[in-house]
């Protein structure tokens, strides 16, 4: 009797090991299929991540922040941003009750004109996007930064666009 207890818990301990040994394995086969998944998107991603980069280089090639040429003209004025400070400047415009005197164009939906969005691009130019919440266009401007920190602004070209 006390032999066949000994086979049946042998036996049992068997079963048990070769079970935890499939179990193992397919654990395992699972976890190595999911980190082969996992590398693969962790090269797509780092693809994905070199591309915007050089994307977002692309977009900032006409920037004045990019373009030490530019910025040349401005280092007599020890402006920490010369960028942030023209287009404060322009921003200041919104600041008149009804539309901003650089839009050539009148708040069509009852709201008033005003800038929205700067792209301050070199030490000349500035290009910028306007809307009365409804209708909206750019600007092309011409910008003068004075040795007194005055701003004067020249509106060279606009546009607005049609709704469809």
């Amino acid at each position: 009797m006390r032999r066949n207890i000994f086979m049946y818990l042998f036996l049992f301990a068997a079963l048990y090991i070769i079970y935890q040994y499939v179990s193992s394995k397919k654990y395992f086969d699972s976890e190595t299929v999911k980190m082969e998944n996992l590398k693969e998107e962790n090269e797509t991603l780092k693809d994905s991540v070199q591309a915007l980069i050089l994307n977002n280089l692309d977009l900032q090639y006409f920037s004045l922040e990019n373009n030490d040429d530019a910025l040349a003209y401005y280092d007599h004025l020890e402006l920490e941003n010369p960028s942030r400070y023209i287009s404060d400047k322009l921003l200041e415009t919104n600041e008149s009750k009804g539309n901003n005197p650089l839009v050539p164009y009148d708040g069509m939906s009852g709201a008033p004109m005003k800038i929205n969005k700067i792209k301050v691009m070199n030490q000349k130019w500035i290009i910028a996007d306007f809307s009365d919440g409804k209708y909206w266009g750019e600007l092309l401007l011409r910008y003068e930064l004075k040795d007194d920190l005055s701003v004067n602004f020249t509106l060279l070209d606009h546009l607005l666009y049609t709704r469809s």
